[in-house]
């Protein structure tokens, strides 16, 4: 799946993307066994704002890829093709149903130093810290986004929940989670369940310390302490934030070199993709994730003029992405609670021209099931919705909304962000379905955080969203539908299936899914729910992403991947590259 391509950019523009000196550049770096760089500060771009770095509440991306440098879990995912590797755990045994995972915790490791410990000294992870953590996920509370995670899989997790929720939590915290001694976990399943490390490898199965609980409570959002390969310096909300390499990081690499090779990370806030893009080529960012739209056709006529110049290259990364960009209906209120309506907002789009068109051939048109093109899944066998108008109109006349007539003027919520793609996706879908179904649609933008706040607790009827995996498995986007996560009040939150879609059918296959073990019939399953989702017209689906980052020559051992996951463990510099 994954290409990389090497494209060349004219000597002007390789010159203000040095952003100085290379012998000033090479002071910061010292060369170390096999070859690799020590030093250097790697900067990047966020242009949205973080709302929270703790981990039971990171429910955006860009929070993921700050927070992970700073939190690790018992695995992690390897940042080339995704598969899961060892982290905090060493080894794990899984027992012949799959319902029992015992985990073998590392010796050695320890928390960031910080003021919560005594003396200021970060003390060794013990199994202990993972099943704090484990049944913290179980706790209903506004920081707390990821109880469906554990919700049904593990043994006394809903029980615990309950408890809490009543005021009379369980000794003894999630009876599954059961610490065997201080570097052996087990965690038993009331079902069997294939697909659970790569619940384990989620972000908010990281550890932290509970003293660091304890000392900040909820400015934990700020005060991220935990074993990654780098610490939190210095956060200045909207602006900056500043990590640091942590000077006592338990992994080495295979040169028996100390990891990470960089001195910290650098993340700035500026909203504008242009300047963002400007920056970049002054050097003053090491890479940029996604390109203005707007400046698609200037960078590619830049990197085809250069190639004729024969001058020295940046690197771009272009990987089908894990992701889908989709609109959200709540079905609990009118007038997406009718099946016609959802079938002909669906019919009325012309995905290939938005792709082709508004986002200049970036992504693949969504004409099939809510999966995206996944390794082992056979996603093109999940019919989606051609561009039909005559179909579209037909459901709209069933649904009592013949030529538009009664229906009534909704909003498409969205956000501004996505380099300028969110607004011109939402016009081009609002003159779509004017044009095709007779119908007006009122455009409101709002930032991110109060965008996701009013969808999640049911206050928006037309949104945009998408959902990138959290983990490489079709199950985590088809969770997305499962009826056991609709809360049963309209204004009670939902962070998975805001959309509140509920389908007895669907849940049968899922369900049975969840527990098959073997992969081929497991992924069969899901394709049959997802085709019943489609079928359904649980959302409307747009298009498939793609991940494009331009990052500097002398970057290196930073590959991209379709999740956009990011282990900036071993990434160095190589000044001699420029």
């Amino acid at each position: 799946m994954k290409k990389l391509i090497y494209l060349l950019i004219g000597a002007t523009v390789l010159l203000s993307s040095c952003g100085g000196d290379h012998k000033e550049k090479e002071k910061h770096t010292q060369t170390a066994k096999g070859g690799v760089k020590y030093g250097g500060v790697f900067k990047m771009n966020e242009t949205e704002d973080f709302k929270s770095l703790y981990p039971l509440n990171v429910t955006m991306a860009l929070e993921q890829r700050i927070a992970s440098q700073v939190y690790q879990g018992l695995v992690k995912l390897n940042q080339e093709d995704l598969t899961i590797l060892p982290s905090l755990a060493e080894k794990w045994e899984i027992n012949e149903d799959a319902t029992s995972y015992t985990f073998h915790l590392r010796k050695g490791v320890m928390f960031h130093d910080d003021n919560c410990f005594d003396g200021g000294k970060g003390r060794e992870v013990k199994a202990s810290d993972f099943k704090y953590c484990f049944d913290r996920i179980c706790v209903s509370e506004p920081s707390n986004q990821m109880y469906w995670l554990f919700k049904d899989k593990i043994k006394g997790s809903n029980e615990y929940h309950e408890s809490v929720n009543n005021k009379t939590p369980l000794e003894g915290g999630i009876s599954g989670v059961k610490v065997i001694d201080d570097y052996t976990l087990q965690i038993d399943l009331n079902y069997s369940f294939a697909g659970f490390l790569n619940i384990v490898s989620h972000f908010a199965c990281v550890v932290y310390p509970k003293e660091a609980v304890d000392e900040y409570g909820l400015d934990m959002r700020i005060n991220g302490i935990g074993t990654g390969p780098f610490r939190v310096k210095k956060i200045k909300e909207s602006e900056t934030v500043i990590l640091e390499r942590n000077p006592n990081y338990w992994d080495i690499d295979e040169h028996g070199n100390q990891l990470p090779y960089s001195d910290g990370l650098k993340f700035s806030f500026n909203k504008e993709k242009k300047s963002e893009l400007l920056e970049f080529k002054k050097g003053n960012l090491d890479m940029i994730f996604r390109l203005p739209l707007e400046m698609i056709g200037d960078v590619v006529g830049e990197l085809d003029d250069a190639k004729k110049g024969g001058n020295r290259p940046y690197i771009m990364q272009v990987v089908p992405a894990l992701s889908i960009y989709y609109l959200g209906f709540q079905h609990k209120t009118a007038p997406f609670n009718n099946l016609d309506v959802r079938k002909a907002f669906n019919y009325a789009i012309d995905r290939e021209s938005i792709v082709t068109y508004t986002l200049q051939g970036e992504g693949r048109p969504a004409l099939h099931g809510f999966v995206p093109p996944f390794k082992g899944y056979d996603y093109e066998n999940v019919k989606g919705y051609e561009f039909d108008v005559d179909k579209a109109k037909k459901h709209m006349a069933k649904a009592g909304f013949s030529n538009g007539n009664g229906f009534p003027e909704i909003t498409l919520q969205i956000n501004p962000g996505g380099g300028g793609r969110n607004v011109q996706i939402a016009e081009v879908v609002q003159k779509m379905l004017n044009e095709n179904l007779g119908i007006n649609i009122k455009i409101e933008q709002m930032q991110f955080a109060q965008h996701m706040e009013n969808y999640e607790t049911g206050n928006a009827t037309l949104w945009r969203a998408g959902w990138i995996a959290d983990y490489p498995d079709p199950e985590n986007f088809l969770n997305q539908f499962y009826g056991n996560n609709v809360p049963k009040e309209l204004s009670t939150k939902a962070y998975i299936n805001s959309m509140r879609y509920q389908s007895p059918k669907f849940d049968s296959l899922f369900d049975i899914a969840l527990r098959e073990v073997d992969q081929a019939k497991r992924f069969e399953l899901y394709r049959q729910a997802d085709q019943v989702a489609s079928d359904e017209a649980a959302v409307m689906p747009i298009f498939y992403d793609e991940n494009t980052r331009l990052i500097q020559v002398y970057v290196k051992n930073f590959p991209s991947n379709a999740m956009e996951y990011r282990d900036m463990t071993e990434v160095y510099f190589d000044y001699d590259e420029e």
